[in-house]
């Protein structure tokens, strides 16, 4: 398997299989998508065996961690551990923590999910999390974040939140808000 670098002239294919895989509200518009190429901590790799695309994988990085937004495999592809095997070489590669979001284990299809990242070594953390929107007009919606190789402590929790909200999501907290507006 090899992977490469989601350029402008790539990221429609990449695009399509992020829009068949995530509903709307997890998914920023196809233009509020491609701008993000721009960003110099985020980057969209694309996952290839042989000269097919099996996956996408779209991740924020920084020097303490890495925030894994999208991972999407190919419909063509699932079910045969092509997922696994993108986290895998994901995690090789980048050589540190890693952390993503999953939706509360309250149905069968968010409880298996959670199993498979448990399965590549990711442990749930029990802190309420709430997801700023990805598009305009949504609501936060309420998550849990799983981190590899270990659960994190609260502290580092409230750091990690609060680098996604600044720095992925554009999202201040009310509280921080009010104090840089002197409030």
């Amino acid at each position: 398997m090899r992977w490469e670098k989601i350029t402008k002239e790539t990221f429609p294919m990449a695009y399509a299989i992020m829009e068949e895989a995530f509903p709307p509200s997890e998914l920023r518009t196809q233009e509020g998508q491609e701008a993000l190429l721009a960003q110099s901590q985020y980057r969209l790799y694309a996952f290839y065996e042989e000269e097919s695309c099996c996956g996408i994988c779209g991740i924020w990085e920084w020097d303490d961690f890495v925030y894994v937004e999208h991972l999407a495999v190919a419909p063509q592809k699932r079910n045969g551990g092509m997922g696994s095997k993108i986290l895998q070489a994901l995690i090789a590669a980048k050589q540190k923590a890693v952390l993503l979001e999953v939706e509360l284990p309250e149905n069968e299809i968010s409880r298996r999910r959670i199993g498979f990242y448990e399965r590549n070594g990711f442990q749930l953390n029990p802190y309420d999390y709430l997801q700023p929107p990805m598009r305009a007009g949504q609501p936060m919606f309420p998550l849990r974040l799983m981190t590899y190789p270990e659960k994190i402590d609260e502290k580092t929790y409230l750091h990690r939140r609060n680098c996604l909200y600044e720095k992925v999501y554009r999202y201040r907290l009310p509280s921080q808000a009010k104090a840089e507006d002197g409030i």
